[in-house]
C-alpha cells in the first residue's frame, strides 16, 4: 500500500502517520520527492485497512499495489532510481556505467595491470572476484581476503571503484572492508538469508538474475534487500538456461525493457556470462545498451588462454577498447553517453 501526501505535508504529519503504522507491526518507508512525499507500507493488507488512512491530516489518497514486490515496483516511485556508488559514479543516470576486469583474482599485479588497462578504455568500476562459486570443488576457488586487499591496492592506484561477489554470511564484514559494491551472484539469488543480510548494510548491492528465475522470481528477490531498508540495488541481467547450448547461457536481452517496464532500480547487463565466447560479447553489449540497459559487466583478461577461470568469455585488453568505442556509438544514438 501507498500513501500519498498532499504537497507541503509537514513532518508532524508524516511522523504520525509513520507512528500508526509501526503500532500496527507493519514497515513504513518514507520517500521525499521533489513535489511531495509518499510513505510505503509493508504488511498484510489486512491489518493496514484497519486505520482509516485517508481521513488522518497531510494524506491526498491511498493506494493498493497489487504486484507482490512493492517496494521495486514503479507503483511505489515513478521516477528512474539512481544509485550512487563512492564519490560520484552514478548507475542509472544518463552515463551508462562499464564495470571491467577479470573473471577471479590471480595476482595483484595482473589485477592492478587491467585495472590501469580498462580505465584508460573508460571503464569506472572494477570488478573481481576474490571468492568464486565453482561447479567443481576441484576448480579454483579465490584467493579469498588476500584477493580483496588486491582490489583496494588496484582502487587505491587507479580510482576505479570495486565490485566484488559475497557468497556467505561469515565473509559479509571483511568484503564491506574492501568493496564498494556487493555483488550477489546468480547461485545466491535466491539464497534469502543472505539477502537479507545485505538489505541491513547501505552498501550498494549489484543483484545477478539466476540461471533458471522468472523476472518476477528476480524482483521479489530484490524485494528481500529492498525490504531490510537498503535501497542502492542495481539489477543484473546475465543470462538464462534454456535448451540451447551453443552460447554457455541464453541471454534474455527481453529481461532489460521488460524491468524497465516494472521497477525503478537501475539495470545492468554482462554480456560475458551470458554468452560464454568473447566474440559475441561486443555485439550483446552493444544490443544491451540498445535495449535501455544502464551499464555492462565485462570480463577482461591479458591472456584468456591462461586464465584460472571463465577465459573462453574474457576480453583480451585490446578487444575492450573497441568494444568501449563501439558501445559508446550506440550509447549516442539512444541519448546516453559512455
Amino acid at each position: 500500500m501507498i500513501i500519498v501526501l498532499k504537497p507541503g505535508a509537514a513532518k508532524t504529519q508524516v511522523d504520525h502517520i509513520v507512528e500508526k503504522i509501526e503500532k500496527l507491526g507493519l514497515k513504513p518507508w518514507v520517500s521525499e520527492g521533489v513535489e511531495r512525499t509518499i510513505i510505503g507500507v509493508i504488511g498484510e493488507e489486512d491489518v493496514v485497512r484497519t486505520l482509516p488512512l485517508e481521513g488522518f491530516p497531510g494524506v491526498e489518497k491511498v493506494l493498493t499495489i497489487l504486484k507482490p514486490y512493492k517496494l521495486a515496483s514503479l507503483d511505489y516511485q515513478k521516477t528512474p532510481s539512481e544509485i550512487t556508488v563512492g564519490k560520484g559514479v552514478i548507475v542509472g543516470g544518463k552515463r551508462l556505467v562499464v564495470m571491467a576486469g577479470p573473471c577471479s583474482i590471480e595476482t595483484g599485479q595482473m589485477l592492478l595491470d587491467i585495472a590501469r588497462t580498462v580505465k584508460k578504455s573508460g571503464a569506472l568500476m572494477l570488478r573481481g572476484g576474490a571468492f568464486k562459486p565453482r561447479t567443481s570443488p576441484y576448480s579454483f576457488q579465490g584467493l579469498g581476503e588476500e584477493g580483496l586487499k588486491y582490489l583496494a591496492e588496484a582502487r587505491d592506484k587507479t580510482g576505479l571503484l570495486v565490485v566484488t561477489e559475497l557468497m556467505d554470511i561469515r565473509e559479509l564484514d571483511t568484503v564491506l572492508k574492501y568493496a564498494d559494491v556487493i555483488q550477489i551472484g546468480a547461485r545466491n539469488m535466491q539464497n534469502f538469508d543472505l539477502l537479507k543480510e545485505v538489505g541491513k548494510t547501505k552498501k550498494p548491492v549489484l543483484l545477478k538474475r539466476g540461471i533458471a528465475c522468472t523476472i518476477k522470481e528476480f524482483l521479489m528477490s530484490a524485494e528481500y534487500i529492498l525490504s531490510e531498508g537498503n535501497f542502492n540495488v542495481i539489477l543484473c541481467e546475465r543470462g538464462i538456461r534454456t535448451f540451447e547450448t551453443f552460447t554457455r547461457f541464453t541471454l534474455d536481452i527481453n529481461a532489460v525493457p521488460a524491468l524497465k517496464s516494472l521497477t525503478h532500480l537501475p539495470v545492468i547487463v554482462d554480456p560475458s556470462h551470458g554468452t560464454g565466447r568473447w566474440g559475441m560479447v561486443n555485439a550483446i553489449s552493444r544490443a544491451a545498451i540498445a535495449a535501455g540497459a544502464d551499464g555492462l559487466m565485462i570480463e577482461v583478461h591479458p591472456s584468456p588462454e591462461d586464465a584460472f577461470s571463465d577465459g573462453d568469455q574474457s576480453l583480451l585488453p585490446e578487444k575492450f577498447a573497441q568494444l568501449m568505442k563501439d558501445a559508446a556509438k550506440v550509447a549516442k544514438a539512444v541519448g546516453r553517453t559512455m
